[in-house]
Order: structure tokens, then C-alpha cells, then sequence
């Protein structure tokens, strides 16, 4: 690719984030893309066909032998967790019910956490918010790897085990970067999640349980659906800090793919973010973007100039809370 990064720390940059700026001209320019923003009407209902599937999963796979559990952990049940993971994430920025029905996002947030087996929705909604205004923010972003990571996590099989541990990572790492008082959303979170947990127990034994959990795990490691973990935010040529990826996968992460496009616009649904590329393509069209998530972790594991160092970070300044 050329102009590559280098390994042994992270790249500071003493620059705001770009997409505070280029917000701004696009929505100069383009006035039209504000009717874009808004809650998405279909994401509830789709969601909920999703929770279903999967108790009804739980159904089927109460008397499997233990090899099916995994089998069907990873291929079918945690693809289809990690989808309800980025539903949530699409559901932290208030687009499931609009942004003045918060209260009615965060409880379908629970919902939709509900086959992921672990409460995260809530815990994820507390940090995601300093993902978006502090991108890269050094003791701020907890999506940025640790000096640790960045220093141990160097060859082919230590970044290979750590996108095997990633799930760890992303729970442990924000207790250690910027660690926050529990709120009470997150013990409701808990609290339902453990409820749901004891009575899929109760009524059909471990092995829901089990498919459920290690789908969740093995699906946010190593899987082609976990490579936008990487693709995300990974500098993959110095001096972009986000990419986008318009690839087949899309379908099934509510356009996560669309990351360029979500930073620029975070309030407007993943389902419309194909029309901000398409209104305001010069401004998308020439950045430099992925084509495929296995790729990208193919390259992350094996170029020897990308692994956990490979992010941008810079020093923000605490925005003023209302």
C-alpha cells in the first residue's frame, strides 16, 4: 500500500479529528443530507425477529452434543450476536425510537442484549458516547489498544491470539484506561441479563446457555464479521485514522462498514448511510477504504508494520457536559 506505519508507538497527532470538519462542509453543501437523521423505523422489528431466532435457537439446541453447541456457536449463533452487538451500537445513538424517546433506545438496548448472554449494552452506551467526541483521545477512547498491547501484541501469533482475546480486551481495557462509576442502567442491564440467563436455564439446561456465551466470544474474535474491529480505526496508510468498507458483510452489521460515513453523520441509522456516500460522493469516493474484513485481518496478523500500535492518538480536552 505504501506510506505505512511503523511499529513501537502509537501515531500522535495534535490535530482534531477530521470528521468534525468535513461535517461541516458536507452539511454546507449539502443541506439535504439533515433529512437523513432520524430514527429508523424498521430497526425494532428487525431486532426483535433477531432475539427470537436465537431463543428459539436455544430451543433446538438444548439436547446437541457438545460439538454442535460449537459448531453452531460460531457459524450461525454468534453472527448472529454480533449483529445484535451492532444493532446496540446503532441503538446507543438513538435511532431506534429518536432522540427524545432516550429511555425507550435503552431499554430496547437490554432487549437486543439479551441472547448476547453477558450485559454489555449499557456498559457500551457509557463509553461509546467518548469514542465519538474524544476519537484517539489519549486515557479517553478505551477503543485504542494499551502501551501493553501495543508493545507485547507485535508478531504473527501474539496478534493472531490477540484477536482471539479480543472479547477480553474490549470488557477489561475500559476498567484500566478511564475507568466510570457504575450506573444504574448497568445494573438494570445486569440484573434483566442474569434473570433471562437463569430462566433459559431453567427451562432447557447449560447448552443454550453455553451457545449462547461462546457464540458471543468466538464470533468477536477470530470470524470475518470481527474484522471490522480493525478495519474500523487501524491505520493502515499514516495519516487516515478511519475507513470505510462497502463490501457484502454490510448486510448483516447494520453498515457498520460505513465508518467514515457514521463518524461524519453518528445520528443518522446505519440503513441510510449508503446515501450520505451517494449525496456527498467526492467527499468519499478517494479515501482510502477496505474491500474485504478477511483481508484485513490477514494483514493485520501477517505485515509486520500493523498491529495494536497502529492507531492514532492524540491529547483532548474534556468537553463540557450538559
Amino acid at each position: 500500500m505504501g506510506n505505512r506505519v511503523t511499529r513501537g508507538d502509537f501515531e500522535w497527532v495534535y490535530t482534531e479529528q477530521p470528521h468534525t470538519q468535513r461535517r461541516k462542509e458536507i452539511l454546507a453543501k449539502y443541506p439535504e443530507i439533515k433529512s437523513l437523521m432520524g430514527p429508523d423505523p424498521h430497526l425494532k422489528w428487525i431486532v426483535s425477529g433477531m432475539v427470537f431466532t436465537q431463543l428459539l435457537a436455544c430451543y433446538l439446541v438444548k439436547d446437541l452434543p457438545w460439538k454442535w453447541i460449537f459448531f453452531w456457536a460460531y457459524a450461525f449463533g454468534g453472527c448472529v450476536n454480533h449483529s445484535l452487538s451492532l444493532a446496540i451500537h446503532d441503538i446507543s445513538h438513538n435511532v431506534a425510537f429518536g432522540n427524545k424517546q432516550t429511555k425507550w433506545n435503552r431499554w430496547f438496548a437490554v432487549f437486543a442484549n439479551l441472547p448476547i448472554g453477558i450485559p454489555y449494552s449499557a456498559s457500551f452506551k457509557k463509553y461509546h458516547i467518548d469514542h465519538h467526541r474524544y476519537l484517539g483521545g489519549d486515557k479517553l477512547d478505551v477503543d485504542v489498544p494499551t502501551d501493553f498491547e501495543g508493545w507485547f501484541f507485535c508478531t504473527p501469533i501474539r496478534k493472531l491470539l490477540w484477536l482471539f482475546l479480543q472479547p477480553l480486551f474490549y470488557s477489561l481495557r475500559p476498567l484500566y484506561v478511564n475507568p466510570k462509576a457504575i450506573t444504574q442502567m448497568e445494573v438494570f442491564n445486569a440484573l434483566v441479563q442474569l434473570s433471562v440467563d437463569l430462566i433459559i436455564h431453567y427451562l432447557w439446561g447449560l447448552k443454550p446457555i453455553i451457545y449462547l456465551i461462546a457464540g458471543t466470544i468466538l464470533c468477536m474474535g477470530i470470524h470475518p464479521i470481527s474484522g471490522h474491529f480493525i478495519a474500523e480505526h487501524y491505520m493502515f496508510l499514516k495519516g487516515y485514522e478511519t475507513y470505510s468498507y462497502y463490501g457484502p458483510l454490510n448486510w448483516l452489521t447494520f453498515n457498520v462498514g460505513y465508518h467514515m460515513e457514521h463518524h461524519d453523520f453518528p445520528s443518522i441509522p446505519g440503513c441510510r448511510l449508503p446515501m450520505v456516500k451517494k449525496i456527498a460522493a467526492e467527499y468519499y469516493d478517494n479515501l482510502p477504504h477496505h474491500q474485504s474484513w478477511i483481508r484485513v485481518l490477514w494483514d493485520f496478523v501477517f505485515d509486520d508494520t500493523i498491529g495494536p500500535y497502529s492507531r492514532v492518538k492524540r491529547v483532548c480536552k474534556l468537553a463540557k457536559e450538559s
